[in-house]
């Protein structure tokens, strides 16, 4: 008897939780049929919320590097795509034309806050003329709002995440840039460069540095290359391994290599790792290195009072 209490028990549960489902997935169909009404509610006051959320942005201080005629213009289309990401739920458009606004906008020096603030402003804003036009009716206003808060939700996470990957992008551009500058390839005459090497040297700009010089090699032709790392202090053993593997692949395009200002704690960790030193051309400096590598081009070099006698 208990039995069959349970198992009735069971089945009224099942019925009430489908009955559940249903009424939810109904309750979402009704809630996606009111995005229509509220397309044509921000379409129709388009003006006077644009205006009003550009003079939010400029109350709270953003986008302050940008001219009003330029926020402006910009809160136009974003407004624009707003709508659009509303009407056909498709955020292929804003992700592409956020991605666009933020090339232009990093370089003016915007701020990640400043992006996701002005995108929460017109949030408020339209939330906003949401109260004002359902005021009268709180149930239509809850259903509107269910309906509107999780597209506004997914359009502010696109936005924020194309400006973060886009500023992220622009730090990797200039950080090789610095590092390709901090690492000059210098051609000081037919077939010979040179590298000097300032500052601390870890994997990624040892990686760097390598890619660099193949390169390098290859566009000039290069024969020799003189590696000056007089003003690097120290290296680790696996920084020490990648300039190993540098000397070889410059043979391999048929550079040879000549190391200069090699310190003793550097000698050490090359021996440490077991680096056939025979395989190494040092030389103590730099001028050496260019006098070893002039010779190794078969240049002579000739005294100047030698050549008037």
């Amino acid at each position: 008897m208990r039995l069959a209490d349970d198992e009735e028990r069971q089945d009224v549960m099942g019925e009430m939780s489908s009955q559940q489902v249903a009424d939810g997935n109904e309750q979402d169909e009704e809630d996606a049929m009111l995005l229509p009404e509220l397309v044509a509610h921000l379409r129709a006051n388009r003006g006077s919320l644009r205006e009003e959320w550009a003079s939010r942005i400029k109350e709270a201080h953003l986008l302050s590097a940008m001219t009003p005629q330029e926020v402006f213009s910009e809160v136009t289309s974003v407004y624009d795509n707003y709508v659009a990401v509303l009407e056909t739920g498709s955020v292929d458009e804003l992700r592409h034309y956020a991605r666009d606004l933020s090339e232009r906008i990093i370089p003016r020096g915007v701020e990640t806050h400043e992006v996701i603030g002005i995108v929460l402003l017109l949030r408020d804003v339209l939330a906003r003329s949401l109260f004002e036009k359902y005021r009268d009716d709180f149930a239509m206003l809850n259903r509107v709002l269910n309906a509107y808060e999780p597209a506004a939700n997914r359009i502010a996470n696109t936005v924020a995440g194309s400006f973060v990957e886009e500023r992220e992008r622009v730090i990797r551009q200039q950080q090789d840039s610095l590092r390709e500058l901090s690492t000059p390839v210098l051609q000081v005459r037919e077939r010979l460069l040179i590298l000097p090497i300032i500052g601390m040297l870890d994997r990624e700009r040892a990686h760097q540095l390598t890619d660099q010089l193949l390169r390098a090699i290859r566009a000039h032709r290069a024969r020799v290359v003189v590696i000056d790392i007089t003003g690097v202090p120290d290296v680790d053993e696996s920084v020490a391994d990648d300039l190993v593997k540098t000397v070889d692949a410059s043979r391999l395009m048929g550079a040879g290599v000549i190391i200069t200002g090699l310190s003793s704690e550097i000698a050490q960790t090359l021996v440490t790792i077991g680096v056939d030193l025979g395989k190494m051309n040092t030389v103590g400096d730099l001028q050496g290195g260019i006098e070893e590598a002039e010779h190794l081009l078969g240049f002579k070099v000739v005294r100047t009072d030698d050549a008037d006698r």
